[in-house]
């Protein structure tokens, strides 16, 4: 890891500034042969100066963060240039030239994770925020980037430590019976484990919600007005309404941030039985959403509503209330007067999300080792209360201790470590 690596960590394209980060052995003699600064480095100084971009200069700045102060934990320099493509790429390959080579995508923040300066849930909460698209994932990915879920998982593996030490004193000394007095305190912290990764595991759909964003499928009978709702909910024309039954014959989607979470609405084709072939596959595409939809909206007539998927939440709707059509249902609005619009953002809010609330198991790897390490508790958890020799829970009690070893990284494998990585920007 000590080899010099360098990009460009901005966007590219014309800005304000661009900043190309060099970062290895050697970063801090790259800077003194680019840049005008006579004097030492001190670290974490910015300086002005001009930058040495070979075929041309720029005047910018200059900062060096001194390992293992530095966000990789390695001597870093930070160029910061004028923003556009050209100045970026020509301090870049001036770097290179210098003996620095290209870093790989997201290979700044893997070797912070390899030198101990973040985990790996960390990263991959750094990168939730960067590829964020709604609010809530911000905070999500932020609470995930400031370590809660490492702590969490760091908390209960001392526990299960605490464990296998009771087990080891149990197997290496039988003779000094302390089997009854451990049996009792092995199953206390274990059922202490698993109380909690329930709790955790019951987060994962709120946050893989926050993550993908609720899927809401506005449906009703043709001509109820799901595309002029649509078009009001999202502020904009973005589905063609007309006054001729069967007009949408796709599905049509459109994002929607209500209290920083993003909702994604989609409007189909109406609900009936028809002979024309392409509003049938209209139909069946419809169909296909509302089975899988976080909510559903339903704009509801006179007609008997259809059986809809168990389990999901429906908001009944009795649209065109300016018409005076007023139905029994949840709430009556108007896409044209906007009467009942900001009451439906409220519905959607609390029915297809819920409670405000500081979630952060976003990720489907989370949830898969906390699911394991689960499994692994109740097993062990099983055999302890079965009075059965410690020699048989142990290796459950590993193998949970393992898994929530994972999330940080401490256990993580080297494909699966590289697999996050590459999920990165380079530059980052």
């Amino acid at each position: 890891m000590k080899e010099l690596i360098s990009a460009i960590s901005t966007a590219l394209g014309r800005g304000g500034v661009a900043i190309i980060r060099v970062s290895g052995e050697g970063a801090l003699s790259l800077a003194k042969k680019m840049f005008s600064r006579k004097g030492e480095f001190v670290p974490n100084m910015m300086y002005p100066g001009e930058i040495d971009c070979g075929q041309f200069r720029d005047y910018g700045m200059c900062v060096y963060f001194r390992a293992p102060k530095s966000f990789t934990g390695e001597d870093v320099v930070e160029f910061h240039c004028h923003g556009g493509q050209e100045i970026a790429r020509g301090v870049f390959l001036k770097t290179l030239a210098l003996g620095a080579r290209a870093a790989e995508r997201g290979e700044f923040t893997k070797r912070a994770f390899l030198n101990g300066k973040l985990s790996l849930s960390a990263a991959e909460g750094m990168a939730d925020m960067i590829n964020a698209e709604s609010r809530a994932e911000v905070r999500a990915g932020y609470s995930l980037y400031t370590e809660r879920l490492t702590q969490e998982g760091k908390r209960l593996q001392a526990l299960l430590t605490t464990c296998l030490a009771s087990i080891d004193a149990d197997v290496d000394y039988p003779e000094e019976d302390l089997n009854a007095d451990s049996r009792a305190e092995i199953s206390e912290k274990l059922h202490e484990v698993e109380g909690k990764l329930t709790a955790l595991l019951g987060e994962y759909r709120t946050g893989k919600k926050i993550k993908s964003g609720v899927s809401v499928a506005i449906c009703g009978r043709p001509n109820a007005g799901k595309s002029s709702l649509l078009n009001a909910l999202l502020g904009y024309e973005k589905a063609i309404v007309s006054g001729i039954a069967g007009t949408t014959r796709d599905v049509i989607e459109g994002n929607l941030e209500i209290k920083g979470v993003l909702f994604r609405l989609t409007d189909t084709a109406g609900l009936r039985e028809s002979a024309d072939e392409v509003e049938r596959e209209g139909i069946r595409r419809a169909k296909r959403v509302i089975d899988t939809a976080d909510v559903i909206v339903y704009l509801k007539e006179e007609e008997t509503p259809p059986a809809f998927p168990e389990g999901v939440p429906v908001i009944t709707v009795g649209a065109k209330c300016d018409l005076e059509r007023k139905v029994d249902c949840d709430i009556l609005l108007s896409s044209v007067t906007g009467e009942g619009i900001e009451e439906l953002k409220t519905l959607l809010f609390e029915r297809g999300y819920g409670q405000e609330s500081d979630v952060f198991l976003l990720e489907e790897r989370h949830f898969l080792a906390l699911t394991e390490a689960k499994a692994a508790v109740c097993a062990a958890l099983e055999a302890v209360e079965s009075g059965l020799p410690a020699e048989l829970y142990a290796e459950d009690v590993k193998r949970a201790w393992e898994h929530l070893g994972t999330i940080s990284g401490e256990t993580a494998s080297e494909s699966v470590i590289t697999e996050i990585f590459e999920k990165f920007c380079v530059g980052k």
